[in-house]
C-alpha cells in the first residue's frame, strides 16, 4: 500500500501536537513542510540551520516516537533545509546540511560541498623541495556579503571590502584594515572578502588566521629553528586575512616577521586584510614602521548600527531562522540593545528560547524580561577562541592539540569540555562551535555536550574540571 509523505506526516504531527504546548508547536512544527517519502525515510523541509539543530536538540525523542509508530523501527528522518530568499535580498537562499551518520534514525541531505579529501597543512611551513602543497583557508563559509546587512554604520567598510573581493591586490585598499568595538562584524567581513574571492578566482591562495594563532606558531617556528620556513610559508600567500591585528601589541619578534612578509605580499600585489578593535592611531606598543603600512591602505571604521540597521537585522535573523515576531517586539528589541550586532542576535535566540521552554507565547512583557536578563547575561559572555585557550592552559596542552584528530581520552575531554562552555557561554550556533573547534560537526559538539553533562554527575574528578574552568571562565 503506498502512503504519502503528507499523510506521514500529518499523522505525525497529531501525536506531536497531543505532546507539547501550542506555542511550541505552532512555532517549531507548523512551518515544517513534508517533501516525499522512500521506502522508511521520510524528507521534511525546514526553513534554516538554526530550526534544525533545535529540533534535534529539544524534540529528538518525540519525534523518533512520533516517527517510527508510523514507519516502523526502520524510520529515518531526513532534514532538508530551504528558504525562498533572503531578508532585502532578491537571491533565492538554498542550503542543506551535510550528512552525519551519528544516528540510525536521523539523517540530512547534503547540499553544500564538502571539504577537500586531501589532508590539510597541518603547521604553517611549506617543505622545501615539495611544491603544490594544499593550503586551507580556514574561511568560514557562513559568512558572506548576502547576509551582512549594509547600514550607515558600516557602508563604507562593506563597500570596500566588496570591491577589495572583486579585484584582490588591485585597489587601492591594500591594506585594507576594518576597525571596531566587539561584535560589530569585522570577523564577518574579514570572512566574506575571502568567501567571495575563492568563489571568484579560486586559484589563488587564501589564507584566514587570528593575530594570536600566527604569533604562536612564529614561537614554534623559532623553538624549531625554521624561521625562514615560517616565512616562507606566509610570503607564498595570495590573500592574507589577519584577524585581531592588535594582538601583535607589544611583540616585537612577531612585529619585525610580520614587517617583512606583510612587505614582500604587498611589493608583489598581494592583498592584506586586517582586523582591530581600534583605528592604528590608537594602537599601543605597535612599532611605528609596521603602523605607517597599516596607513598606506584604507582603514574602514564599522559603528554601532542605528536604529533602522538594527530593526533589518533583526527581521533577517527572524526570517534565517524561520521564526516569525510582531512588528512592536522587532521595534522593542532593536531600541533596546544597541551596543553590537551579536548582542542583538543572542537576544532574538534567547526570546525564542525563553518562549518554547516556559511555554510562552512572544509579547511585549516576555522580551522585557528577556532584554533585561540578557543584557546583564551578556556583559560577562567570553569568545569560543577564549575559551579554547583557557582550556588548552588548564591541561597543559597547545591549541592545535585541543583541535587534532586524536582520540586520546584526555585530549578528547579537553576539546569536549572546550564545546560544553562554547555552548554555554557564547550565543553561537553548534554547527558554528564545531567549525571553530576543530573543524567537527553539529552533531559531535551535541554528542559532546550530553557527555560532559553526564560525566559531571557520575566522575568525581571530572565534575572538579567543569568546576576549576567554569571559575577561571568567569573570572
Amino acid at each position: 500500500m503506498n502512503i504519502s509523505a503528507q499523510t506521514v506526516w500529518d499523522n505525525c504531527l497529531d501525536f506531536i501536537k497531543d505532546n507539547i504546548q501550542p506555542q511550541a508547536y505552532k512555532t517549531w512544527f507548523e512551518p515544517i513542510l513534508a517533501i516525499k517519502i522512500d521506502n522508511h525515510a521520510l524528507s521534511i523541509q525546514v526553513p534554516s540551520k538554526f530550526f534544525y539543530e533545535w529540533l534535534e536538540e529539544h524534540y529528538v525523542k518525540i519525534l523518533k516516537v512520533a516517527l517510527t509508530k508510523e514507519l516502523g523501527v526502520n524510520a529515518k528522518l531526513v532534514y532538508i533545509i530551504k528558504m525562498e530568499n533572503t531578508y532585502g535580498n532578491k537571491q533565492p537562499f538554498t542550503e542543506k546540511i551535510p550528512s552525519s551518520n551519528r544516528s540510525s534514525v536521523y539523517s540530512q541531505e547534503a547540499n553544500i560541498p564538502l571539504k577537500s579529501k586531501n589532508p590539510e597543512l597541518k603547521n604553517p611551513f611549506v617543505i622545501p623541495g615539495i611544491r603544490n602543497v594544499k593550503i586551507e583557508s580556514q574561511l568560514n563559509p557562513i559568512y558572506t556579503f548576502e547576509n551582512f546587512l549594509e547600514g550607515d554604520s558600516n557602508r563604507l567598510a562593506r563597500n570596500a571590502s566588496i570591491a577589495v573581493a572583486n579585484k584582490p591586490g588591485g585597489t587601492s585598499f591594500n591594506p585594507l584594515l576594518i576597525f571596531g568595538g566587539v561584535g560589530l562584524g569585522k570577523t564577518h567581513l574579514a570572512h566574506a572578502i575571502g568567501v567571495d574571492i575563492k568563489d571568484k578566482y579560486p586559484e589563488k591562495t587564501v589564507l584566514y588566521i587570528s593575530a594570536e594563532k600566527f604569533t604562536q606558531q612564529y614561537i614554534e617556528s623559532v623553538k624549531k629553528n625554521n624561521r625562514n620556513d615560517f616565512i616562507h610559508f606566509y610570503q607564498i600567500i595570495d590573500i592574507l586575512i589577519i584577524d585581531d591585528v592588535q594582538f601583535l601589541s607589544g611583540k616585537s619578534g612577531t612585529q619585525d616577521v610580520f614587517f617583512h612578509i606583510f612587505n614582500h605580499l604587498h611589493q608583489n600585489g598581494k592583498q592584506v586584510i586586517l582586523t582591530s578593535d581600534k583605528a592604528p592611531v590608537d594602537m599601543q606598543d605597535i612599532e611605528q614602521r609596521l603602523l605607517s603600512r597599516f596607513k598606506w591602505g584604507l582603514s574602514a571604521e564599522l559603528q554601532k548600527p542605528n536604529f533602522e540597521t538594527r530593526v533589518s537585522i533583526v527581521k533577517n535573523k527572524l526570517y534565517r531562522d524561520g521564526v516569525e515576531m510582531p512588528e512592536d517586539i522587532i521595534e522593542y528589541l532593536a531600541k533596546h540593545i544597541t551596543t553590537n550586532v551579536r548582542e542583538l542576535e543572542g537576544a532574538i535566540i534567547s526570546l525564542i528560547a525563553q518562549s518554547s521552554f516556559n511555554r510562552k507565547e512572544i509579547t511585549i512583557t516576555l522580551a522585557k524580561d528577556v532584554v533585561e536578563k540578557f543584557v546583564k547575561n551578556t556583559k560577562r559572555e567570553v569568545s569560543i577562541d577564549y575559551i579554547q585557550k583557557v582550556v588548552s592552559d588548564y591541561f597543559q596542552m597547545d591549541i592545535d592539540t585541543l583541535q587534532s584528530k586524536t582520540r586520546k581520552r584526555h585530549i578528547v575531554q579537553a576539546r569536549q569540555l572546550a564545546m560544553f562552555f562554547a555552548k554555554k557561554f557564547t550565543k553561537a550556533s553548534l554547527a558554528s562551535i564545531g567549525s571553530q573547534i576543530g573543524k567537527r560537526d553539529h552533531a559531535t559538539v551535541l554528542h559532546a555536550c550530553k557527555t560532559v553533562d553526564n560525566l559531571s554527575t557520575t566522575d568525581k574528578q571530572f565534575r572538579k574540571y567543569v568546576e576549576d574552568l567554569t571559575k577561571k571562565l568567569l573570572v
